[in-house]
């Protein structure tokens, strides 16, 4: 069994996660749709794109909307737990999604062939810095085909840097298996500039209000580094998009691997 702390966190997480989302489905779907007409919307080939590695897939939600749309997908993730419930949910849907367990530092070694697209999304660059984000960035460009994209979501860290917010404020679900209150607390450090992030989830049941806890570390970075860091990788046609343009929730960087 792992001792890594990371994904011991994330394996922890694997069968709450979808509890953060007033509803995981329709997430799915949306993000889906966000993502496949931003990845057909910087496409240059005249060969449609068909192959996306997601190589932070968690549970599924972004590797799941786009099998939905017609991709041939490829999910890996750090947690076994994770990228299990996602293959479980994936089948349950009438879906086929490759599945494994794979580290960005090794992605080169751990996953065959390349792909249209590369995908990490939901902030899970951050996890890493240094020489490990680094080495992740130069990983996931080595899995990108001739021609294809690599495609990262992170938060608003310009921003965030700027303000170092403690708090998020608490959104408050109501659904048939009662009422659920999802929050996180960040606490900052400054030797690297990080933040121990906490998720907390209440959840309300007929034995009165339970909580559950799942902390991990992230390294801030700003939208002009993972610029560098992509160019170093020998990407090009750098743009970021954010929300109000491309609809995703995130901050979205789209990086172009040159045709062959």
């Amino acid at each position: 069994m792992t001792s890594d702390p990371l994904t011991l966190v994330y394996d922890s997480f694997a069968d709450e996660y979808h509890l953060i989302y007033a509803d995981w489905h329709r997430s799915i779907a949306r993000q889906s749709e966000v993502l496949d007409r931003v990845i057909r919307e910087a496409w240059r080939r005249a060969d449609p794109p068909r192959t996306v590695l997601d190589c932070t897939a968690g549970i599924g939600t972004q590797a799941i909307g786009l099998a939905q749309q017609g991709y041939t997908v490829t999910a890996t993730d750090l947690s076994p737990e994770a990228i299990e419930r996602a293959r479980r949910e994936a089948e349950s849907m009438g879906l086929t999604v490759i599945t494994g367990v794979a580290d960005l530092r090794t992605l080169a070694d751990q996953v065959e062939g390349a792909f249209d697209v590369v995908l990490t999304a939901d902030n899970a660059l951050p996890h890493l810095h240094g020489d490990d984000l680094r080495l992740a960035v130069n990983q996931m460009a080595a899995k990108v085909a001739p021609g294809g994209l690599l495609i990262a979501t992170i938060r608003d860290y310009d921003a965030m840097l700027q303000e170092k917010p403690q708090f998020t404020s608490q959104t408050v679900f109501d659904d048939p298996d009662g009422r659920r209150i999802a929050f996180q607390v960040l606490d900052w450090a400054d030797d690297p500039v990080s933040y121990t992030f906490q998720q907390f989830i209440v959840r309300q049941g007929s034995a009165g209000w339970q909580t559950s806890c799942y902390e991990a570390t992230y390294y801030p970075f700003q939208r002009d580094d993972l610029t560098a860091l992509l160019t170093e990788a020998e990407l090009h046609d750098i743009k970021w998009l954010m929300p109000e343009e491309s609809g995703y929730y995130q901050p979205l960087v789209i990086a172009h691997r040159q045709d062959s």
